[in-house]
């Protein structure tokens, strides 16, 4: 990959929206390039952690049990490939049960601290008490094969009271912390609140929250938030020294048709120091990279035939929006109260996925 000014330069005739590199190219001091799988990649500090990430990231939940279900050998070989290609940074979770890709992987290289060239591994919990969030970062590490999770989040926090109800989990992060096992801990979230209410928070290191350039899946409260209010959020923590990495850049799937677009938002974000991408094959993964080098056509559009949809009941919360929206009677209740697909007559025609409050319904 090619430096963040080369960037610039290579998409200054991009239309959609300004790119702003200098969140990257401000931090020149925390910056380094790093030799990764033969790929000569810049990587930026993440925020104040002594983390180095690649601007591009791979988020690994696509490839798991509940989108494409793949094998464990294909699953470990994407992954092996996208850091083969310069990619060193790469999302988990408890809930997504994907750490045995992680694991097979990168069973060969050595994952001790000591060795600055492995690759980054971030994962969550949705646990609220402390001997829940004791077992999820036990169980991470003896999946995955770690002495050393580089960031451990709390997973999807939403607005208060649920800060405060995961005080526990929190204490036991920061005690995991202290003892060494865990290098930088945060939260990941869909909320503009409390993006916010992290930058005011000293324990805080690293934030992951939801954001692109159509707003979709942003929630203030129990309502929608804005892109503006989440990108002023986003600012604070930035001012804070939080390190920041951002998800759903294509909004689920439902921005994927405007490829360039998505991607070209994400990384104009100031402070954003990677964008986490869900990659499903080695097509994708070349796709990413290529958009980073500057190589990727502006005219570049997606085909989007073989796309499919689902919806993430961890996510759903039974509203109906999406039932209501459908044309083809292809949504309906399942015996829990939660939306599902009859995908012997849903024709995929995405309607139902902008209507979802709370961006549950994906495509990939």
């Amino acid at each position: 990959m090619i430096s963040s000014q080369d960037l610039a330069v290579n998409r200054s005739d991009r239309s959609c929206v300004d790119i702003d590199f200098h969140h990257f190219t401000s931090y020149d001091n925390h910056m380094h390039d790093t030799n990764i799988g033969g790929k000569i990649m810049k990587k930026t500090e993440l925020g104040h952690t002594g983390i180095y990430v690649t601007p591009a990231a791979f988020g690994v939940l696509t490839i798991g049990a509940s989108q494409l279900d793949l094998s464990l050998e294909k699953g470990a070989q994407l992954i092996k490939y996208a850091f083969s290609k310069g990619i060193n940074f790469f999302d988990t979770a408890q809930y997504y049960d994907t750490y045995h890709y992680i694991k097979e992987a990168f069973k060969d290289i050595d994952m001790s601290v000591d060795n600055k060239n492995r690759p980054v591994i971030c994962t969550k919990s949705l646990a609220s008490s402390y001997e829940d969030m004791r077992f999820a970062v036990e169980e991470a590490q003896e999946k995955m094969g770690l002495d050393v999770i580089d960031i451990f989040l709390i997973h999807e926090v939403r607005q208060d009271p649920d800060w405060d109800m995961r005080q526990p989990a929190w204490q036991c992060l920061m005690d995991f912390r202290k003892k060494g096992i865990i290098k930088s801990i945060g939260v990941s979230t869909h909320h503009v609140d409390v993006v916010e209410k992290m930058a005011g928070i000293p324990e805080c290191d690293v934030v992951f929250p939801l954001i692109n350039f159509a707003g979709l899946g942003i929630r203030k409260g129990d309502d929608f938030g804005t892109r503006e209010e989440m990108e002023s959020s986003i600012e604070k923590c930035r001012l804070a020294g939080k390190g920041i990495f951002i998800m759903k850049a294509f909004g689920g799937g439902n921005l994927t048709g405007e490829y360039i677009k998505a991607l070209d938002y994400a990384f104009s974000i100031k402070g954003t120091a990677s964008v986490m991408v869900g990659l499903g094959s080695i097509d994708e993964i070349d796709r990413l990279i290529s958009y980073t080098e500057g190589t990727l056509p502006k005219d570049y559009a997606p085909d989007l035939s073989k796309k499919k949809i689902h919806i993430d009941q961890g996510d759903c919360e039974g509203c109906g929006a999406c039932v209501s929206r459908c044309p083809n009677k292809a949504v309906n209740f399942g015996r829990f109260g939660l939306a599902q697909i009859d995908y012997d007559i849903c024709i995929t025609c995405g309607y139902c996925a902008p209507v979802c409050p709370v961006r549950a319904i994906i495509m990939y």
